[in-house]
């Protein structure tokens, strides 16, 4: 499963933190980055981020870039990936600048910023001995599919409408093979050794009790498919009809929604100037998708808690698995 924390509290910025565990290694990626959001995190915790994922570059949304910034600037021992919509690495270039560097020959880490189009994946270099002061144009890739693959997880980044574009992640684990073991008892099979040897689509037989078993026709019988977690992070985003249709299939096999609860719907007016979403349309999106549930963040301060419980209940009354996470009291 993945572990999934919102960071921050209502109505300040929220961020996203999922940890993919793959058994032998982990992926930690972090989804935008607002101000205080990191400060439940320890430090430890915070070097410990793999890739920083960003929805769009509002205030809101990266105004506690520095922590994230301040704890691992110099680290070399890894790779340090951002991940943004394009402009990202001509933003960050500037932040990445907004401090002396006066010991940056002494330093070796090396950043890389990714701009995620439409099409394509621009990625730009950034050396901290160079006190980051160039931005080396890298690669540039075709977008097919996610724009990472880890052995724990992959990311798939959706376009959203949010004046330009603003990104949505989808990060789904890969599927898992699990041994039925009432399977294996009916067969007259004793668990061993090689009921892990099995879990290898290489091989081809296995030893049980001094027997050459076939591998496959026992795969078939005692093995089966067990589909990888999936959650998705989507926020400041408009969501009217076309874009619901449209959205909706890209979200199929979501487990949990994490999105804006911006607006009530009686403020669709306002949600549509600034090109946000009312709950209930997140909502009929969640319902539309069939998504396990929807869990609401990026709350307004323009409304009082009682407000948001009303906002909560109007997104049950379309998709009955909305709701807030526990640790913020609002139920």
């Amino acid at each position: 499963m993945l572990d999934v924390r919102i960071l921050g509290t209502p109505p300040n910025d929220n961020a996203l933190l999922v940890t993919a565990d793959g058994g032998q290694s982990r992926s930690r990626l972090l989804f935008d980055c607002g101000a205080d959001t990191l400060a439940a995190l320890s430090p430890g915790e915070i070097r410990a981020i793999d890739h920083l994922f960003l929805s769009h570059l509002h205030m809101d949304h990266i105004s506690g870039f520095d922590a994230f910034f301040r704890m691992n600037f110099q680290r070399g021992e890894v790779e340090n990936h951002i991940w943004g919509p394009p402009g990202t690495a001509r933003i960050l270039h500037h932040r990445f600048q907004g401090f002396w560097w006066n010991h940056a020959s002494e330093l070796s880490a090396t950043w890389h910023v990714h701009d995620i189009g439409e099409a394509e994946v621009r990625t730009f270099r950034f050396e901290a001995h160079e006190a980051f002061a160039v931005m080396h144009e890298g690669p540039c890739r075709k977008l097919e599919g996610p724009v990472l693959t880890t052995p724990e997880a992959s990311v798939t980044a959706l376009s959203l409408r949010h004046h330009g574009t603003s990104l949505g992640y989808v990060v789904r684990e890969p599927d898992r093979t699990a041994v039925d073991m009432a399977a294996v008892k009916a067969l007259g099979l004793a668990p061993g050794p090689w009921l892990a040897a099995l879990k290898d689509p290489g091989v081809r037989a296995v030893m049980i009790g001094g027997t050459e078993r076939d591998a496959a026709a026992l795969r078939e019988q005692v093995i089966t498919a067990m589909p990888g977690d999936c959650a998705a992070y989507m926020t400041d985003f408009r969501a009217d009809a076309g874009e619901r249709a449209r959205l909706a299939p890209l979200l199929a096999g979501v487990g949990t929604l994490y999105a804006e609860a911006q607006y009530t719907p009686e403020d669709i007016e306002l949600a549509r100037r600034y090109d946000h979403s009312t709950v209930t349309e997140i909502a009929e999106l969640a319902r539309m998708a069939g998504v396990g549930c929807y869990t609401l963040l990026h709350l307004s301060r323009r409304y009082s808690p009682a407000q948001w419980r009303a906002m909560r209940d109007a997104a049950c009354a379309v998709f009955p698995q909305s709701r807030f996470i526990p640790e913020w009291g609002l139920d």
